[in-house]
């Protein structure tokens, strides 16, 4: 029998209090103390998100509640890492700060655009687009994918990711490998996101840097993005994936702060077309607050602007922040949880890790399906392969996850799935294509594998 620590009711109770005091930018916009710092680098001495996720459940308790804030983005983030994006968003809900006075747009005035087909018609003169990401929210990934071909089309020529680091091998090797960035690079969005604009052509540029002060850091962004980019090829048209408010043109959103979008502008001269993802982003299932207000009187059913009737003057709440707002639809799901009554267990849809021997005294006929949102489809461009505790070969938690067959081991995997109860079941999402499938758990050796091959929406499993 495996041995599993179950999470903590103190921890429970901490990660429902805490909900409210969650801040936009926690990790991005303060220094840290001696605790977090150890938290950082205990976190580096793990050895995949897995342990990652097991390290910060254990350690939450013993935290301050600033330190108790950091760790739950992180926690999120690892979540997000292992293809768990209902768990992320629901245990990190990212609360906005809307202006007191920002008066949302009606249904009389306004009507819902297609985001992709709106910004390319606004970045048809630029030579500077930025959007934004909330890092635990991979659904705030999926806009930056599919404006990746149309911006290509428009000239635009290099791609920055704030989650790069240096790499000199990535354009010829043609995929990013784990030590290609962060942590944040390692979930198979971000990584499809790199594949597709080597692919397109684009010469993909890292800028991020580490260390110093909040405004150290968003000077450097500036500046490395300057010197790779505009320095060196004064004719380029550059397209910025980043995090937060990176992507604002004024202070605001980090205080007294020059954000890297607003030195970039001073720098290059070029005025960009920013793009806020994080503003109005589903954080909860409530049915109230602005985000849900927009979801009722909209109904988008992808990434959506808000265009004024008659003039076609996209909306933001924050005009000298950043150009637009985008509003994705509603994804998160309590199924993501599988059914809780299977097991005797009171579903909270912030405790994640459930890690109790009892567990395993009993098989049920059918599998407790975990749901994944639907955008993992790309709009039908992933079909869905089935996937259960079956390959993790009785040890638990593991993760289950697919390589493209002609990527080195240590490639981004093109998506993955950590199973945490047992008997469970739910799909990855994948492309045509041949791929290993490997499940393996928290010490990182293998449980099992084998090849599989997608062709459109069949899928055949092979020795």
């Amino acid at each position: 029998m495996i041995a599993h620590r179950s999470i903590s009711t103190r921890v429970r109770s901490l990660l429902t209090g805490l909900a409210a005091l969650l801040i936009p930018m926690a990790v991005a916009a303060q220094s840290f103390n001696h605790t977090e710092r150890a938290l950082f680098r205990a976190l580096k001495r793990q050895p995949n998100a897995l342990a990652r996720l097991t390290y910060l459940n254990d350690a939450i308790p013993s935290l301050s509640a600033p330190e108790q804030r950091l760790a739950l983005q992180l926690f999120a983030s690892a979540e997000s890492e292992l293809g768990l994006y209902d768990q992320a968003i629901l245990a990190f809900p990212l609360k906005s700060r809307i202006p007191p006075d920002v008066v949302l747009p009606t249904a009389a005035d306004w009507e819902a655009r297609d985001a992709v087909q709106v910004i390319t018609r606004l970045a048809a003169g630029r030579r500077l687009v930025m959007i934004n990401e909330a890092h635990h929210n991979a659904h705030t990934r999926v806009l930056t994918l599919a404006l990746l071909p149309r911006l290509r089309a428009l000239g635009f020529n290099y791609f920055a990711a704030e989650a790069l680091t240096d790499d000199p091998d990535l354009m010829h090797r043609g995929y990013p490998v784990n030590a290609s960035g962060t942590e944040y690079l390692h979930e198979a969005l971000y990584g499809e996101i790199i594949r597709e604009a080597i692919k397109l052509g684009f010469t993909v540029v890292s800028y991020d840097a580490a260390g110093g002060s909040t405004q150290a850091r968003e000077t450097a962004q500036a500046e490395n993005l300057y010197r790779k980019v505009f320095a060196k090829d004064p004719g380029a048209r550059l397209f910025v994936h980043a995090g937060y408010a990176h992507i604002d043109k004024a202070r605001g959103r980090l205080g007294s702060v020059k954000p890297m979008a607003m030195q970039l502008q001073e720098m290059s001269g070029f005025d960009p077309l920013s793009i806020d993802q994080t503003e109005f982003l589903e954080d909860t299932l409530s049915p109230s607050g602005a985000y849900r207000q927009l979801v009722d009187r909209f109904h988008p059913k992808g990434p959506v602007v808000l265009v004024r009737r008659g003039d076609g003057k996209p909306w933001s709440d924050q005009p000298a922040l950043y150009n637009l707002n985008v509003i994705l639809p509603p994804s998160v799901s309590l199924e993501s949880f599988g059914d809780e009554s299977r097991y005797g267990t009171r579903l909270d849809n912030r405790t994640l890790l459930l890690r109790d021997t009892t567990r395993f005294s009993f098989i049920t006929p059918n599998l407790n399906l975990m749901h994944r949102p639907g955008w993992l489809a790309l709009e039908g461009q992933r079909s869905s392969y089935p996937v259960s505790t079956s390959l993790c070969r009785t040890t638990l938690p593991c993760v289950v996850e697919a390589q493209y067959l002609d990527e080195a081991a240590d490639a981004v995997a093109a998506d993955r799935y950590a199973f945490l109860k047992p008997n469970s079941g739910s799909k990855l999402y994948l492309r045509p294509g041949r791929y290993r499938l490997r499940a393996w758990g928290e010490d990182g050796k293998t449980l099992s594998r084998k090849i599989i091959q997608i062709t459109g929406t069949r899928v055949s499993a092979q020795p």
